[in-house]
């Protein structure tokens, strides 16, 4: 595909990358020389310096023959306008990264379509909806919904305790009499490799393992590993951001009891006037004697989002240390995602990760619903509706041949979320959720094309 990307910051850059290593052809434009310089030389890329609103430019790039371009600029306003001109000029599809969540929630009333905006994604708002659906399925590192919950990913590390660490995939599913979940993918302890795991595949001490979950899939998975899904009701938040806000706001609006500390005196006192039902505190979320007159020891969750990375990672280490059970953390460098159990931290939150994810369906072949790539594993969940001539339709798992290095995690049907073992039959308008490692993403899509 030929894909056009305005804007050299974290996102275009990280998008960038991604797309460079599957062979894409990508030209990014930005004002910055500096940006321009590390991204030319380091990734396989078409560099260009200039304004993306140009027309000139735009010209230059060939928007004309572009399959995709992608405005991801620190102005919404700027990436609008650049989505408007693309579309006008030629290009087939366009995606705005905007702020303000107003215009995603009224999209289909204003029309972005008619004026050539094809879809908006906003990292903030994934990164706020993230942290949400975390604190709900408190007792797993990693989650994701597909179709509103009708299928859940779920992530956790097995410890000595797991009542099937040792047997395998087949024997730890002869407990149930109906299965809830099956596991996706598995990363054994102190290793880089990703395995797709079979009926005979061994369940380790220390792997961490991607299930995918149906209703009541969760709680089993609690029961078995011994980990509990605490109810989450104290929520304290540091970190002011657009982020902490709007995950200060939404939480407050289901009942959570929050406290947000913003450093800002203007900020925090901006923040107090906006969220009515939010405790806010002007203080320095990084001075322990603070976190303990507010009572940090008696949160639920702590959730560190200021703009600084390692003062997410150093705050959250402390309220672990001060027996808080659930600590999400932002962070930029995605280097950093390996490091976080080691150390402690329940999980971390890339907004130029979910920005991809959100992105990357759109590059995908077959008609992809949804996408995320798994944290720290080299392996993508994809979700395809089953079209009449897709060559899966009307077989049976069993008969198609999927490759080894994919497993179709579960079905949903009617709205219904199915864990689909080998004599199922699959139907039109099915939605099919696939885990699968690179090598084999090409030979997946021609299954559902």
């Amino acid at each position: 595909m030929k894909i056009i990307i305005a804007g050299a910051g974290e996102v275009g850059f990280h998008l960038a990358k991604l797309l460079s290593y599957e062979s894409q052809e990508i030209t990014l434009i930005d004002t910055d020389r500096s940006s321009l310089s590390y991204a030319d030389n380091h990734l396989d890329i078409k560099v260009l310096k200039g304004d993306a609103t140009s027309i000139a430019m735009l010209k230059e790039a060939k928007v004309e023959g572009s399959d995709l371009v992608i405005a991801v600029t620190a102005s919404e306003t700027t990436n609008i306008t650049v989505c408007v001109l693309a579309k006008q000029l030629g290009s087939k599809r366009t995606i705005a990264r905007i702020s303000n969540t107003e215009f995603i929630t009224h999209k289909d009333e204003v029309g972005f379509t008619r004026f050539g905006v094809d879809e908006l994604i906003s990292p903030e708002a994934l990164a706020a909806s993230e942290i949400q659906l975390l604190l709900n399925q408190s007792a797993f590192n990693e989650s994701y919904e597909f179709e509103d919950g009708a299928l859940t990913m779920v992530s956790l590390n097995l410890a000595r305790t797991a009542s099937f660490v040792g047997k395998s995939v087949k024997e730890a599913a002869q407990h149930f009499s109906e299965i809830h979940f099956v596991p996706i993918a598995i990363q054994r302890f102190g290793t880089q490799y990703t395995i797709i795991p079979r009926g005979d595949t061994q369940f380790k001490e220390g792997d961490t393992v991607v299930f995918i979950t149906s209703a009541g899939g969760g709680d089993e998975l609690c029961k078995m590993t011994g980990k509990t899904n605490t109810a989450i009701k104290d929520v304290m938040i540091l970190g002011g951001s657009k982020i902490g806000y709007k995950t200060a706001r939404d939480l407050s609006l289901k009942q959570f009891n929050v406290k947000l500390i913003e450093n800002n005196r203007e900020v925090a006192f901006d923040l107090a006037d906006t969220l009515e039902k939010v405790l806010v505190i002007n203080g320095d979320g990084r001075n322990v004697e603070l976190l303990e007159e507010e009572n940090i020891s008696d949160m639920d969750a702590f959730i560190s989002v200021t703009g600084n990375s390692e003062t997410n990672i150093m705050s959250c280490l402390v309220a672990k240390s001060k027996g808080v059970k659930k600590t999400i953390a932002l962070v930029e460098n995605m280097d950093y995602f390996e490091l976080s159990q080691s150390i402690g931290i329940d999980t971390l939150v890339n907004k130029k990760l979910l920005a991809a994810n959100n992105i990357f369906r759109y590059i995908r072949k077959g008609e992809v619903v949804a996408m995320t790539k798994l944290n720290n594993m080299n392996a993508e969940l994809l979700e395809f509706r089953v079209k009449s001539d897709s060559k899966i339709c009307n077989q049976q798992i069993k008969d198609v041949s999927f490759p080894r290095s994919a497993i179709i995690g579960g079905v949903i049907r009617d709205g219904e979320g199915l864990i689909a073992l080998g004599s199922f039959k699959i139907q039109e308008d099915d939605y099919i959720v696939v885990c699968c490692l690179p090598r084999s993403i090409k030979e997946v899509e021609k299954l559902f094309l």
